[in-house]
């Protein structure tokens, strides 16, 4: 019996262990994080690279493994200025599970390090494991709520990235017009 309750004890705490360790990453990756993330978007026949990303990590604040947030890729040389999509994540047994909500999809990150300042390792997206790099560029500002709002941001069934998008030949003001979905691949024929 006595081997038995020890046995249940160092399993429990074992459980304790690993909670934290996923609590104290969620903790280190709350905010803003930008730098390369080697993302393309297919959209009308053609790839268009990515030159920067930005994640925003927000934590659920009753839930410390998991959150929302959003993740916009800018493009130079593309029919829009950024794709935005709102996202979904949760830090399970360290591993970083990402969802796309507008796309539906989701990427893992499981080989990564990550400190207060920097935030580095692979990203899976299907068959391609693709390293990134980003570094930590602010944290919550809970003085300013307004700032964490997403009123500025497009959302329907044919359109989804930002204000910025611009149609073919049109300056960046231009208003957002309707088209398919430009299709996010993270490492797939990049340069």
């Amino acid at each position: 019996m006595k081997k038995l309750y020890t046995m249940m004890m160092m399993a429990m705490m074992a459980l304790t262990f690993t909670a934290c360790e996923d609590e104290y990453i969620a903790d280190t990756l709350e905010g803003t994080w930008g730098g390369k993330m080697y993302v393309s978007s297919y959209y009308n026949g053609r790839d268009y690279y990515a030159t920067y990303t930005e994640i925003t990590f927000d934590i659920d604040p009753f839930r410390f493994t998991k959150g929302s947030g959003y993740w916009v890729d800018y493009y130079s040389g593309a029919p829009w200025d950024y794709v935005a999509n709102h996202i979904s994540w949760r830090v399970d047994d360290g591993c970083i599970t990402v969802r796309f909500i507008e796309d539906g999809t989701s990427v893992v990150i499981s080989d990564y390090r990550l400190s207060d300042e920097h935030f580095s390792g692979y990203i899976a997206d299907g068959d391609n494991d693709v390293h990134f790099s980003l570094v930590h560029t602010s944290s919550p500002n809970w003085d300013n709520y307004d700032r964490w709002g997403y009123d500025d941001w497009y959302y329907d069934d044919d359109r989804y990235w930002s204000r910025g998008t611009r149609a073919a030949g049109a300056d960046s003001t231009a208003t957002t017009t309707k088209a398919a979905k430009p299709v996010r691949h993270i490492g797939k024929n990049m340069n």
